[in-house]
């Protein structure tokens, strides 16, 4: 609902840059800018917020989700994703390239942006590194920045030709934020179907070894080194991969990294059904994986964590496990998984943090906050509510989720963004 005044009656602030963080006040936004901050504010003709456990972000953003759209549009186009991320407290959501065709010209850049326009979620596309998505030749970086590129990746099809990632580095580093790798050696993780280990042994279905991700992690860090170019890492999922993204750190080499939800949430232990919903690029792994992903966030060794999102047709999960292709819907059910992660070490602040400020910060844009004169751009919500996700929830057009029937904690009630209110609190 679009309103001239929205008047926000007491919530709590957690925002870390807010002079109000962890307070609880009322908050006035007039024509997308927030004009009051105080204990108690009477404001005529606004609209009004209110709500048991009331808490107010800067607004969530997504760092990596795929929308499908051009090319695969009955698994999700950008008018259903954007309804998705809605559900799931987003004010922003930056988009895979791997679409088809490929996000990689000034074109496609411009028409996800038309696309996306009327929404009150900001829809920011990646362009593709390479032409095609084939890791051959260099795409038209320039051109798709100036476009409005939010960044530059290769979605998750791995980059075996080092000098193309050497070259963007180089190239990209007068003009473009980071570039994003996703570290994993195909010829080291053909046909893998899950983390290689005990369980896989056991299940009977080729593994996936951490080893896939590690050579493909030292090689970018070496070419970022190289280039003098900070380079981001997506979807970290190893203890090994930590511990090399660790020692860089510690020799203050520049470089981001995230962690994809799935990987924060399950291990390779909930594979003993074979629910290919779980079968995910990269593989959730080992407990001792997933505890080192958990401390690398409280570490800020790793910044963001991303939903993931990536809609399979129904066929292509309803099959044999190892015929079954990798994704999971993540974007509805996103802050109620994160939230049964605060009894394994990770507080709410940090959390913030990693969804709604550092997204921001890795891709060079400034963040909204909730302080006067800020514009408008927060996610209303209670991080303790708790509730089970059914099919009810997805706004997706496709199903490939884990979570029906979960018990979940925390739950968006709204967004605002573009002097727009979105409230869902009943929902």
């Amino acid at each position: 609902m679009d309103s001239g005044k929205i008047l926000i009656k007491q919530a709590k602030i957690v925002d870390p840059n807010s002079s109000h963080h962890l307070q609880v006040k009322d908050i006035l936004i007039e024509n997308d800018v927030v004009i009051e901050i105080a204990d108690s504010i009477d404001a005529k003709d606004a609209q009004v917020v209110e709500h048991d456990n009331l808490h107010i972000s800067p607004g969530w953003f997504d760092l990596r989700a795929n929308f499908c759209d051009p090319g695969h549009e009955e698994r999700e186009d950008i008018e259903s994703g954007i309804h998705a991320a809605i559900f799931g407290g987003f004010t922003g959501v930056a988009v895979s390239p791997e679409t088809s065709p490929a996000i990689d010209s000034k074109a496609a850049i411009e028409y996800v942006y038309q696309r996306a326009e009327e929404f009150p979620v900001n829809v920011l596309p990646y362009g593709s590194l390479s032409k095609g998505l084939q890791g051959k030749e260099l795409s038209e970086m320039y051109d798709m920045y100036q476009s409005g590129a939010v960044g530059f990746s290769h979605g998750k099809k791995p980059v075996a030709n080092a000098a193309l990632i050497k070259l963007a580095l180089l190239y990209g580093k007068e003009f473009a934020p980071p570039i994003h790798v996703f570290s994993t050696d195909e010829s080291l993780a053909y046909k893998g179907q899950m983390h290689e280990g005990e369980v896989s042994t056991y299940l009977g279905l080729k593994g996936i070894p951490a080893l896939a991700e590690e050579v493909t992690l030292l090689r970018d860090l070496h070419l970022s080194e190289y280039a003098e170019n900070a380079i981001h890492f997506m979807a970290i999922s190893s203890e090994s991969g930590v511990s090399l993204l660790r020692n860089a750190h510690s020799l203050g080499k520049p470089f981001t990294a995230d962690v994809a939800l799935a990987n924060l949430i399950f291990t390779d232990e909930a594979l003993d059904t074979y629910d290919s919903n779980l079968k995910v690029s990269p593989p959730i792994r080992a407990k001792k994986d997933r505890e080192a992903l958990i401390k690398a966030l409280n570490e800020e060794i790793i910044q963001v964590i991303t939903s993931d999102h990536t809609p399979v047709d129904v066929e292509y999960k309803k099959c044999e496990f190892d015929q079954a292709d990798f994704g999971m819907i993540t974007l509805e059910s996103f802050f109620g998984a994160l939230g049964n992660l605060r009894e394994d070490g990770l507080n709410l602040e940090q959390i913030i943090k990693c969804i709604a400020i550092n997204p921001r910060k890795v891709l060079g844009m400034e963040t909204p906050s909730v302080e006067v004169n800020s514009w408008g751009e927060f996610t209303l919500f209670d991080p303790d509510h708790k509730w089970t996700f059914g099919k009810e929830h997805i706004q997706s057009k496709s199903r490939n989720t884990p979570f029906i029937g979960k018990e979940l904690t925390g739950k968006p009630l709204g967004i605002i963004n573009n002097n727009i209110l979105v409230w869902m609190a009943e929902k």
